[in-house]
């Protein structure tokens, strides 16, 4: 999908893809893709950086926030150069930059390039093994097609950044691996035969379950994860809240020590109408979470 509110960049963008062999939806604002986003997740999103309403900022904040697009690669285009604006664009969970003018071939080389990520990323997660997003969109699609009302917690590591940027990503990727391991073991001493644990990507799991189930396998992958992180701070410092180390300026200071938080979904397949529909339920649930405080377990209704 392309967004840009210049009509004629629309067509030459468009004309580049399909000569390629693409299907392409371009559309002329930020609304549109976010409402053609709800009805048909895209492979790729090329954003223009301004355009009128939401801009493309925004627009990658929001599809980077919902756990079930936050995988969609984004390459932004825009006419300005500056690294400032590289940066704020990075932050806002773009994959890529691309700087107008550009050449057709930079073009389809980098979409290229960020599709073949994609698809080698989103079967299997290579940290924790769990499956990914072609196959949780599957799981959820099959629970639908019973017609059975089902529960699907969504899992998030409040904190986790000041603790990945204190201790290294070689330990906060261990820290990953074992929370899938803990998430699976709450599972199995919770929940039921074909309960589905997934890997949506960085610090963001999804269990698959039922309703009499879900809080005891929330509450167990909570307490599982407190272990993990004792493993590695030490269990005083998880009684504290706390854990000593080293802020951007290189001044010791206390950090508070990550938790798990969980969204309970519960989910009626009578009113379904897509994984990206159940995500931005999640990612509102997520931040009424945050409110609350790290480690809350939220109960809402899809």
């Amino acid at each position: 999908m392309f967004a840009d509110d210049h009509e004629d960049t629309r067509s030459l963008v468009q004309d580049i893809f399909q000569a390629s062999g693409y299907e392409v939806l371009a559309v002329p604002d930020g609304t549109a893709v976010m409402r053609s986003v709800a009805e048909r997740e895209p492979d790729l999103l090329v954003l223009d950086l301004n355009m009128p309403g939401l801009s493309g900022l925004e627009v990658c904040r929001r599809i980077k926030s919902n756990p079930f697009t936050a995988h969609v690669p984004v390459l932004m285009l825009t006419a300005q150069g500056e690294i400032e604006v590289k940066v704020e664009g990075f932050e806002a969970g773009a994959d890529d930059y691309l700087a107008k003018p550009f050449d057709p071939r930079e073009l389809r080389a980098r979409a290229s390039a960020l599709l073949r990520l994609v698809r080698r990323e989103t079967d299997r997660n290579p940290t924790t093994g769990l499956p990914g997003g072609r196959a949780i969109e599957e799981e959820l699609e099959r629970r639908v097609a019973t017609g059975r009302p089902f529960v699907v917690c969504y899992v998030d590591l409040d904190h986790f950044k000041a603790f990945a940027d204190t201790f290294g990503f070689p330990q906060a990727d261990h820290v990953i691996r074992d929370t899938g391991i803990a998430i699976r073991a709450a599972v199995e001493a919770h929940g039921r035969p074909g309960d589905f644990v997934g890997h949506i990507g960085g610090d963001d799991f999804l269990v698959v379950t039922d309703a009499e189930h879900a809080q005891s396998i929330a509450r167990a992958a909570r307490e599982g994860f407190r272990a993990v992180v004792a493993g590695v701070v030490g269990a005083e410092a998880v009684e504290r809240g706390t854990f000593a180390g080293l802020d951007r300026e290189g001044i010791e200071r206390d950090f508070p020590i990550a938790c798990l938080s969980v969204m309970v979904l519960e989910v009626d397949p009578s009113r379904w109408v897509s994984p990206t529909h159940l995500g931005a339920h999640a990612a509102e649930l997520k931040r009424r979470a945050k409110r609350h405080g790290a480690g809350t377990i939220l109960v809402g209704a899809v």
